[in-house]
C-alpha cells in the first residue's frame, strides 16, 4: 500500500475498473479525485497518473485521447524522488513506455497511422526502463500487439 492518499484512491478506482469490471463507478471516482486535485493544476505525479486512468474509462476514442495527452504532458514535470516518496516502484522512464503504448492505440483507432507508429516508436524506445516482472510484460505484450496491428495497416498516404 502506498503512502500517498491520493495515490491509493487512484488505486481504489482502478481496482473498479480492472478488478471489478465496474467502469462508470471507477470514472466517477477518478472525476472526483481530479477535482480534488485541482485537476491539470495538480501535483503532477497525481495529474499523469490520474490521467493515465481516466483514459481507460473513456468510451469515446476523443476523450481517451485528451486524457492520455494531459498524463504525457504531466510526466515531464514528475521526478524520481517524487515517484518513489509516493511509493511508487517504477522510474520516471519507466511510466513512458505506458503512456506512449496508450497514445499509439488511440491515434491507430482515429487511423492517424503515422502518429500510431511515432508513439510506437517512442514507446518502444524506452522500453528499457521496464522490468521484468508482470508490469514490464504486460506493456511490452502491448507493444507488440500494437506493432503487429499497424505492421497490418497500410502506410498514410
Amino acid at each position: 500500500m502506498t503512502a500517498d492518499p491520493t495515490m491509493a484512491r487512484i488505486g481504489q478506482a482502478v481496482e473498479l475498473n480492472h478488478g471489478q469490471g465496474r467502469r462508470e463507478a471507477a470514472r466517477e471516482l477518478f472525476a472526483q479525485i481530479w477535482d480534488e486535485i485541482g485537476g491539470e493544476q495538480g501535483d503532477p505525479l497525481h495529474v499523469c497518473v490520474l490521467a493515465h486512468s481516466m483514459a481507460d474509462v473513456q468510451d469515446d476514442v476523443r476523450q481517451e485521447l485528451m486524457w492520455d495527452l494531459r498524463a504525457l504532458a504531466a510526466v515531464g514535470s514528475v521526478t524520481d524522488e517524487r515517484v518513489a516518496e509516493a511509493g511508487v516502484p517504477l522510474s520516471v522512464a519507466g511510466l513512458y513506455p505506458s503512456l506512449h503504448l496508450n497514445l499509439s492505440e488511440c491515434y491507430r483507432k482515429l487511423g492517424d497511422l503515422d502518429r500510431a507508429r511515432e508513439h510506437l516508436r517512442q514507446a518502444q524506445d524506452g522500453i528499457g526502463a521496464l522490468g521484468d516482472d508482470g508490469y514490464g510484460r504486460l506493456i511490452k505484450g502491448g507493444l507488440e500487439r500494437i506493432a503487429a496491428q499497424l505492421d497490418a495497416s497500410p502506410p498514410s498516404p
